[in-house]
């Protein structure tokens, strides 16, 4: 956009919060307060900042209503103070007496809300010796992709699970998204397995940088996350990566490199749109093209 840098520093609000919301929001003001004194514009936290809780009666009785949620009214504060834009990779928000959103908040410099994204995939599976995970028993998944314009370029917000679907960030890319939020908590299985590799499948093959804030280590709840939060440039390579304790993982964005990778590889306009057909049918087609000929 004219009139702006084409730099900016981004911030990973690396994790592990417990299961009480104040203890988890005094950990992320004081994070995010570090970010901003080390340079950060836009300053991403991870997925369940507000709260790590598996078990679902004392969920409901803790999380709040978006209106009248402290974690978010802080952030909101928080950001009008510090006069960056904070992203709240998501909270769990109370939308109904038995169902929360996982809902990820974009928060402006002037401390209003942007962008509201809820997660649209929700992480079902049976990994395996024990580990198991519903999230859809206790929250429903949303349906709208979202996109964002801040200073430097457009940011596509999804959310952990999100990862494993590629189609999203390629809609999202198509529709104008030069950088790809993707704030997580990640198993640790899952995460020493693929995390890596998806992150920087994402960026590559949409030629965005992917910013991804993470949960890392072992929490209240029993369950362990993988941490290594990382930024990613449009090329693949990995700018900034963290381990598995909680603290800040900052890179300079050069929005430069998005135009860059896509003149070098323009992928995205090179997509077409297809039919999968049955064998017999595609013999059929095969026929027909083969006569014409």
């Amino acid at each position: 956009m004219s009139g702006t840098p084409a730099t900016f520093k981004a911030a990973m609000i690396q994790m592990r919060s417990g299961v009480d919301p104040a203890a988890n929001l005094a950990d992320a003001i004081r994070l995010i307060g570090e970010a901003k004194a080390a340079g950060a514009d836009y300053v991403q936290t991870p997925e369940m900042t507000n709260i790590m809780e598996v078990k679902r009666d004392r969920l409901f009785a803790t999380i709040k209503e978006e209106d009248v949620d402290p974690t978010l009214t802080a952030l909101r504060g928080l950001a009008r103070k510090l006069g960056i834009h904070i992203h709240a990779g998501s909270l769990a928000i109370k939308v109904a007496p038995e169902k929360a959103a996982n809902r990820g908040f974009l928060i402006d410099p002037k401390g209003e809300i942007a962008a509201r994204y809820d997660k649209i995939h929700m992480f079902d599976v049976d990994l395996g010796n024990g580990e198991s995970y519903r999230e859809s028993n206790s929250y429903r998944p949303g349906d709208i992709a979202i996109t964002d314009d801040l200073p430097w370029g457009r940011l596509g917000l999804t959310i952990c699970y999100d990862l494993r679907f590629p189609a999203l960030y390629r809609a999202l890319a198509e529709a104008g998204a030069t950088m790809l939020a993707i704030p997580s908590a990640f198993t640790q299985q899952t995460g020493e397995a693929h995390w890596h590799v998806l992150m920087r499948a994402r960026a590559i093959e949409n030629t965005c940088f992917v910013m991804a804030a993470a949960q890392g280590g072992k929490h209240e709840n029993g369950r362990s996350t993988f941490g290594h939060s990382l930024i990613v440039d449009p090329w693949g390579r990995i700018l900034a990566e963290g381990g598995t304790e909680p603290g800040i993982v900052m890179a300079e964005i050069d929005h430069a490199l998005v135009a860059e990778a896509r003149g070098r590889v323009p992928s995205l306009q090179h997509g077409r749109r297809f039919e999968i057909v049955e064998p017999m049918a595609e013999a059929a087609h095969l026929h027909m093209v083969r006569g014409a000929e």
